[in-house]
């Protein structure tokens, strides 16, 4: 596959900013926008950040029915969430990229009702829920962005509900990891899929031999160009329709 091979991807990774700017990928960083505020203006949400880790592929960041005490951010790296039914068998919910937030889905009960790994070196922004709660009493946008960012956690499990096909679903993927890079400053059209694929299969709730199949096809069919896990998108007007029912666009 001519060019992407001898061309590295960058790793995907916040920086820290600086005295003025906010880190690249922060998810707060729309809300404090927004108001006109400026990072030496937010004191008290900086220092509720902690930087943890690095995880190793294969690092447990929390698991099911762990206390709930923090959101976390994940600032480098891959994360991935999931259950295990009663058989034994394992249920993908998601992967989380550099900027998106993990443990939301907690706030209700109070303990993480499923489990987070890592799927590379992952590093975390991490936030003291209680804390942050109250400084969002008295920051306003600061709390309807935490409901904004868990409608769009919800709204990201929902999305494969449907009765959709492999092609479709595979499409829908492949378009939201580009979109959710490219909102991050990351290239749209080039990435590193950190995820396997009987990850993608489980989360596709397709066969893992399916997967395969419709990857060689799209790439047969001049939609992407995918060596191992490195994968380009060639054709994204095609994709994008191809996706347009999973993605209700």
């Amino acid at each position: 596959m001519t060019g992407l091979l001898h061309q590295p991807l960058p790793i995907p990774i916040a920086d820290d900013g600086d005295e003025i700017a906010f880190c690249s990928t922060c998810a707060f960083s729309s809300v404090c926008l927004a108001q006109g505020l400026d990072k030496a203006a937010l004191g008290e949400l900086h220092v509720l950040v902690e930087h943890i880790g690095p995880y190793a592929e294969g690092e447990y960041i929390f698991r099911e029915g762990d206390p709930f005490t923090a959101i976390a951010a994940v600032r480098a790296g891959t994360v991935k969430t999931f259950v295990v039914d009663r058989s034994g068998h394992e249920q993908v919910l998601g992967f989380h990229l550099p900027g998106e937030l993990i443990g939301l889905s907690a706030i209700s009960n109070a303990r993480y009702p499923c489990n987070a790994v890592a799927l590379d070196t992952v590093v975390l922004c991490r936030f003291s829920f209680p804390r942050l709660a109250l400084l969002a009493s008295r920051l306003p946008g600061l709390q309807e962005q935490l409901f904004r960012l868990l409608s769009q956690d919800i709204g990201k499990a929902a999305l494969l509900a449907g009765d959709f096909s492999a092609d479709e679903r595979m499409a829908a993927f492949l378009m939201s990891l580009s979109r959710r890079y490219a909102a991050r400053g990351f290239s749209a059209t080039r990435m590193h899929l950190t995820m396997g694929r009987t990850d993608m299969a489980n989360y596709l709730r397709l066969a893992a031999e399916t997967v395969s199949r419709v990857l060689r096809r799209f790439q047969n069919d001049g939609l992407i160009a995918v060596d191992r896990r490195e994968l380009e998108i060639r054709d994204m007007p095609r994709l994008q329709t191809l996706a347009q029912s999973v993605l209700r666009e």
